[in-house]
């Protein structure tokens, strides 16, 4: 399963079924699991764990060092969850000790071509990283996020679960669960989710509660302190907005209004 032309590291443990292609290279303090699948020209660096059934592209480099002048060589790590698709030119790199010191990857992810994802973020699953995507330092992404292409996030921004990026998008504030937004210069929200939402199984009912809690947080003219008392109120009597409220109390960047 192991082409005689990658170099693995004796101390890597490389489950008994994966297939790793030629001239690809895996090392020290890397664990792969079964079912994955490594094409040629891929390099991954340890401390790095990439879980099942995971297939990796062509010239991915995943697990080297963070892109940051505080990083001074400590050991940190990259982990990766199971059935995710991670195309050409994927980079992730591994955390920081200024954060939890682990970059992780949730499972069954759609990770296009030349996306870079670094230090300490943290993703969740079934998320779609269309090509180009770059997500800064200490980013934090929910469950079914999609990017469009090239969008750019700032560091330490959140994306609640179930949002949606245009392509060519910037984002330097948090995003909201279930909430659309684009812009190159500056991003906007542009409504709810509706599309996605429909295909992940939402009923009707659901899908109009999350509109009115929308006009509440963009139409409404509320400043955002206020606008989130109306979310709790709403919320108590349709569930669906609760994501929507734990979202805002816990936000740690301005919310993109």
């Amino acid at each position: 399963m192991i082409d005689p032309r990658a170099v693995v590291d004796p101390t890597a443990e490389i489950a008994d079924d994966v297939d790793i292609g030629a001239y690809s290279v895996i090392g020290a303090g890397v664990q792969i699991d079964s079912g994955t699948w490594v094409g040629p020209h891929v390099v991954i660096k340890g401390p790095a764990r990439i879980g099942c059934d995971n297939r990796i592209f062509q010239f991915a480099s995943l697990g080297d060092d963070p892109q940051d002048k505080k990083y001074a060589g400590e050991t940190t790590r990259l982990e990766i969850g199971n059935r995710n698709t991670i195309r050409e030119f994927v980079s992730m790199n591994r955390g920081t000790v200024q954060d939890g010191g682990v970059t992780r990857v949730g499972d069954d992810n759609w990770i296009m071509a030349y996306v870079h994802i670094a230090h300490d973020c943290v993703l969740g699953s079934q998320l779609v990283l269309a090509n180009g995507t770059s997500l800064a330092g200490h980013v934090h992404v929910d469950d079914h996020v999609s990017f469009g292409g090239f969008t750019l996030v700032h560091q330490f921004v959140h994306i609640g679960a179930h949002a949606f990026t245009g392509h060519n998008s910037a984002l330097t504030g948090d995003v909201p669960p279930y909430i659309m937004v684009a812009g190159s210069e500056r991003t906007r929200p542009y409504g709810v989710n509706v599309i996605g939402l429909k295909r992940r199984n939402f009923s009707a009912d659901q899908i109009e509660s999350i509109r009115r809690a929308y006009k509440i947080l963009y139409r409404s003219s509320l400043r955002l302190a206020d606008a989130r008392i109306e979310l709790v109120r709403l919320a108590e009597n349709e569930p669906v907005v609760q994501p929507m409220v734990d979202f805002l109390a816990n936000t740690r960047r301005s919310v993109i209004r």
